[in-house]
């Protein structure tokens, strides 16, 4: 333990250096911090989607300068600092999990979860949905916004229940698609994502996950396909389908699933 709150301390006093010292660091805002931060984690996700933990270190230590360049920020107006932003996610995670700190039962996770839930309400939230970021990509956001109705009890009883109801929205996106109105073929094509990635949840995949390495994949696949063809000496721009088609296949063999 004192091994790695020595590491912390270390953090702090070198951050504390650098925003004393340094010309860069003395410039910086939460504002101009900001972009940087939300890359980091872009960073992050792909080492984790990677399965690379050298990286995902490295990622995570990034992300940790982040969150005490913040609080130093804060310190200097008297806003915050580091030991009030530990002390109140130690609280919060005591209050959260009475299941552990108090005489409260649970069978299960999903009861944890709602529990979760409910106390957050009690906490003076509005709605379930407050804190769910209006920044999040789109389907990482409905697999959120559906987490967090699921936490109170509105949700599916089975996946069978999930997949009727996506068949439903594909059905009712080519009924619109018949209809040639763009606005409503855009809202029933919302309805059949949102509606895939309900069904992602049953089948414990994650949808954002699921998709980035689908991407990864083809542009692995693709990029192969691309240098194959350079290699023989064509121009990918001059082939047609069925011939592109041809490596294309061959580029999938030589890289499978991963």
């Amino acid at each position: 333990m004192k091994k790695k709150s020595d590491a912390f301390i270390r953090l702090v006093k070198i951050m504390d250096q650098l925003r004393e010292e340094c010309p860069w660091d003395k410039k910086q805002t939460m504002d101009s911090l900001r972009y940087l931060t939300i890359e980091e984690m872009y960073e992050l996700s792909d080492a984790i989607l990677d399965k690379d933990t050298n990286e995902i270190r490295k990622e995570l230590g990034d992300l940790m300068l982040h969150i005490v360049f913040y609080c130093r920020i804060a310190s200097e107006d008297n806003s915050f600092d580091i030991a009030d932003v530990l002390n109140g996610i130690c609280d919060k995670l005591i209050y959260r999990h009475p299941h552990i700190y108090s005489d409260v039962k649970v069978k299960n996770e999903k009861e944890v979860k709602e529990n979760w839930e409910k106390l957050k309400l009690k906490e003076g939230k509005k709605s379930v949905l407050e804190g769910v970021p209006k920044s999040l990509p789109a389907i990482v956001k409905a697999f959120r916004i559906q987490e967090k109705v699921r936490g109170i009890g509105f949700d599916w009883d089975n996946k069978e229940q999930v997949w009727d109801k996506v068949k439903e929205e594909i059905d009712e996106l080519k009924v619109e698609e018949n209809n040639s109105d763009q606005d409503r073929i855009e809202s029933e094509f919302g309805d059949v994502l949102f509606s895939l990635v309900n069904y992602s949840r049953f089948i414990n995949v994650n949808p954002e996950d699921a998709l980035e390495r689908t991407n990864k994949r083809f542009i692995k696949r693709f990029q192969i396909m691309e240098e194959k063809i350079k290699n023989e000496g064509l121009d990918l721009s001059e082939m047609s389908l069925s011939e592109m088609d041809v490596y294309w296949n061959w580029a999938k063999k030589k890289y499978k699933l991963s």
